[in-house]
């Protein structure tokens, strides 16, 4: 029987994540049973999100207990089924996590189709990551024509396609992200108005320059410095989607703002919308974003970038490069050949 290789939690972090918190494994490749599926991890994808389950504090999802493996989407390949909905060869979006093979029932997987885009888009600009851009602008931010919208982390997988689907959308898109490489691109190959360097002494101050009508919509996948230096600058009823807080992840301790108060009162005299959000929330949706926006890919109006590792033994470095901004583009894993 053939070994497989799984990456667990050892230990729950404390602050950044360090390689003790993780061990990698080996155990013996699963037969599928009555009903099931044997998949085989193709690509592996790497989000923010999981440090928040690498901790057992109070969350939207339970988090990974510690020595199970870690949680992620990944895509894979069906090598053996039982299972009449699907067949060997078929190449399936699921959650298998950071392994290298994974028994299903079937429940919750989906059929990528390799013919629509490269299958490494499923977990990236037509997964997840995509589907939250297009749900968190469209249904929070709600950007109209003229308007200025602002984005965090703007080379990411997510911010990448906000200010795309912005400019889509008639709306002005700044971007912020860190580095002069990665601020290049967002401006210069992916078409965003402006983009500005969160590592920058003078970011509010640019800020403020390159958002002369103030900022109506501020996607937020950051927090910290980046959000201290919006605030001043959001409109009157701005909406301000809140995907994620990456800049506070690695934090040992929580306490407000010493400017809460004055926050909460921009808050009512702007009459501002702040909405924090989950993809799953807006599951309904799914139909609408993989029509829009394998359309904009194809018609080269969404345009993205893949930073891939290989190797299922690279996932910790790289899932700890991520939390530090290390990644260009959407971090992935390459596990294994497209074909067995």
């Amino acid at each position: 029987m053939s070994q497989g290789k799984r990456i667990v939690l050892a230990s729950r972090p404390v602050g950044e994540p360090k390689p003790s918190d993780f061990r990698l494994e080996e155990y013996a490749v699963p037969e599928p049973g009555a009903g099931q599926v044997l998949l085989r991890t193709i690509w592996l994808s790497l989000d923010p999100y999981m440090r928040g389950r690498m901790s057992d504090g109070p969350s939207y999802a339970q988090p990974v207990p510690v020595g199970g493996v870690m949680e992620a989407g990944t895509v894979s390949e069906v090598i053996a089924s039982n299972n009449p909905g699907f067949a060997k060869g078929d190449i399936v979006l699921s959650r298998a996590g950071w392994q290298t093979h994974a028994l299903s029932d079937g429940k919750g997987l989906s059929k990528v189709d390799p013919k629509l885009a490269p299958i490494s888009t499923a977990v990236g600009v037509l997964g997840m990551p995509g589907m939250t851009a297009y749900t968190g602008l469209l249904d929070i931010g709600k950007p109209q024509a003229g308007e200025t919208v602002v984005v965090a982390a703007a080379s990411g997988a997510v911010g990448s396609a906000v200010g795309q689907i912005a400019r889509i959308k008639g709306a002005r898109a700044v971007g912020i992200a860190g580095g002069k490489d990665k601020c290049d691109f967002v401006k210069n190959e992916l078409g965003f108005d402006d983009c500005l360097d969160h590592r920058d002494p003078d970011l509010a101050a640019k800020l403020k320059e390159a958002c002369p009508k103030g900022i109506d919509v501020y996607f937020e996948n950051v927090g910290g410095a980046v959000f201290e230096a919006v605030f001043p600058l959001l409109n009157p009823f701005a909406r301000v989607p809140v995907c994620g807080l990456i800049a506070h992840y690695n934090d040992t301790e929580s306490k407000p703002p010493k400017w809460a108060a004055t926050m909460m009162r921009a808050i009512l005299t702007k009459r501002l919308t702040f909405r924090g959000f989950i993809v799953s929330d807006f599951a309904a949706r799914h139909g609408d974003f993989l029509r829009d926006m394998s359309q904009w890919v194809r018609e080269g109006k969404v345009k993205y970038k893949e930073f891939v590792t290989d190797g299922l033994e690279s996932a910790p470095d790289a899932f700890m490069g991520l939390l530090k901004g290390a990644n260009f583009g959407k971090q992935l894993v390459r596990v294994g050949p497209d074909k067995a």
